[in-house]
């Protein structure tokens, strides 16, 4: 045992960085269908409904992507369903540049969204996989503070471009993840507790996995209190990510103005991942999660209440810090709740349930700001779902506190 723990933290460095190195490619595709939005609604002449529509297109695709990328993690490997995943991202992300109609565009951003929803979950098992328990947060959080670089980077980028080319985004996110291929087929190791996960089912100590299993006891309340938590931070989440350089652009302010205010965003959100998930290692886990949700609550109430541009970009860090760096949280709190066996179906499973979240809050903030309530009406529609996602993350950490009698074969990693 003492000789596995020391090769898992051998192999911990080059796995979560490579796994940030895919974040962040995910993170910078993401964040492209915000930045191109505007060119994208002049160039097929889109209403802010159907903007809304491209925008929920690749997120639903997150959906399918999620269930099925965490499903085959348990069944043929973390390592091979990661690479393919971000094969089939890079293939449709491309793809996108060369679409002529609006319903070719939602067909293969929903696709570029199956790719990289099967990534997620497979990157969010790797990174904490690759480590002990007493530093899983932490390696979630390290890794997946790689999608606010993705998106702070190509953001970046957007605000001191002056070619408007929204197409540019689409060459990037297709070409950077077939370029990182080669990279993980050599340099990935596969995780170590999946490849023990095998040798015990072979043995017949461990059951096969399956979505069923997640709904029996001691699994069902923690699998249904996090579904609920996931929904609704993540469609928060999304819509920060999909509107908010938009939401700025109906106050007022320009293009670049709305890009930096994205930027500022992501620069709270990369200080927040990180942050946050190591205090979820160290702190009591209910104080550090009250603390995410009234940080978010924080940042949606000065993101409503600002007036001049300084007070916005410090609103966009500050809600960046807790949104994004808050979803770091869940991501690991998914590996907390699971053993290694159900880890990438119970993950997955639960990510694809906030995905339906993430894919609802675009099209209703469209709707929101065609009604004519604006960004004021954007941003005080999504404070009653974090209140209640934070009231329900606060009872499954009371959950897992307690301990439970479980099977030897069904033992969850709750530490």
């Amino acid at each position: 045992m003492d000789h596995q723990i020391k090769d898992q933290k051998n192999t911990s460095p080059i796995t979560v960085l490579i796994c940030f190195i895919i974040a962040v490619i995910e993170g910078a595709d993401l964040q492209a269908a915000g930045i191109a939005a505007s060119g994208i609604k002049q160039y097929f002449a889109l209403s802010p409904e159907q903007l809304g529509i491209f925008f929920s297109a690749g997120i639903l695709g997150l959906l399918p992507g999620t269930v099925l990328g965490g499903r085959y993690a348990d069944k043929v490997g973390r390592k091979k369903v990661l690479i393919w995943s971000v094969a089939i991202f890079a293939v449709f992300t491309l793809m996108t540049v060369w679409v002529n109609s609006f319903y070719s565009l939602l067909a293969v951003r929903f696709l570029a969204g199956v790719g990289m929803g099967a990534a997620l979950p497979n990157l969010i098992t790797l990174a904490s996989e690759a480590t002990t328990a007493e530093n899983r947060g932490r390696a979630v959080g390290l890794m997946y503070c790689g999608m606010p670089v993705g998106a702070l980077l190509l953001s970046t980028w957007s605000a001191f471009d002056q070619s408007g080319d929204w197409k540019t985004v689409f060459y990037l996110g297709g070409i950077l993840p077939l370029l990182a291929i080669p990279l993980m087929i050599y340099c990935l190791p596969e995780s170590k507790e999946y490849l023990q996960s095998v040798k015990d089912k072979v043995a017949n100590k461990v059951k096969e996995a399956g979505f069923k299993v997640i709904f029996s006891a001691p699994y069902i309340a923690r699998t249904l209190l996090l579904w609920v938590s996931y929904f609704f931070t993540l469609m928060v989440v999304y819509i920060m990510l999909s509107w908010l350089p938009s939401l700025f652009m109906e106050l007022g302010f320009s293009r670049q103005q709305g890009s930096m205010a994205q930027v500022f965003f992501m620069i709270g959100a990369f200080f927040g991942t990180v942050i946050l998930g190591i205090l979820i290692d160290r702190w009591n886990k209910v104080l550090v999660i009250g603390m995410m949700y009234l940080g978010i609550l924080a940042g949606l109430l000065c993101l409503n209440a600002a007036t001049t541009l300084t007070t916005i970009y410090m609103a966009a860090a500050l809600t960046g810090t807790f949104t994004i760096g808050g979803q770091g949280v869940l991501y690991a709190y998914g590996s907390f709740v699971y053993p290694a066996h159900l880890r990438g179906t119970g993950v997955g499973a639960a990510s694809a349930v906030g995905r339906v979240g993430a894919m609802l809050g675009p099209t209703v903030a469209g709707m929101i700001i065609a009604s004519g309530a604006g960004a004021s009406g954007v941003f005080t529609a999504a404070i009653p779902g974090i209140v209640l996602a934070a009231i329900i993350m606060m009872l499954l950490s009371r959950k897992l506190e307690k301990p439970q009698q479980l099977n030897p074969a069904n033992q969850a990693v709750s530490s």
